[in-house]
């Protein structure tokens, strides 16, 4: 490997640090500078905000999350399979069935703790 076979790469980092060197400081040069109370205010799509910025979130909302993600990545595997189904013959299948298989248990086990349940359980015997 050869200096001058990342030349491209070095030229397309130069430019694209460039670039965005470029538009911060073009927009600190020319942009309007005017200060007040309402630009220290954070901005809550377009609503005044509420109840205090530290405020703790459940868990819940944490939990939900990572297992969204989580999942999401998975589906991403999927198309993945998908586009070199043909190629992979027999063993891909197998190999994409033991995948669900597992994908499957592993959101069995998250049903079964209770993470996608939004509202808390109550024992309301009577």
């Amino acid at each position: 490997m050869l200096l001058h076979d990342y030349i491209p790469i070095l030229i397309l980092a130069g430019l694209a640090a460039a670039f965005a060197i470029g538009t911060v400081l073009l927009s600190f040069l020319i942009g309007p500078r005017k200060s007040g109370d309402g630009k220290l205010d954070p901005y809550e799509c377009g609503m005044p905000p509420e109840g205090d910025p530290r405020e703790r979130f459940n868990v819940k909302f944490f939990l939900v999350a990572m297992v969204f993600v989580i999942f999401d990545i998975e589906i991403v595997f999927l198309f993945l399979w998908a586009v070199i189904f043909q190629q992979l013959g027999v063993y891909g299948l197998l190999e994409m069935a033991v995948f669900i298989g597992i994908l499957i248990m592993a959101f069995a086990y998250v049903w079964k703790k209770g993470v996608l349940e939004w509202a808390s359980r109550t024992n309301s015997s009577t």
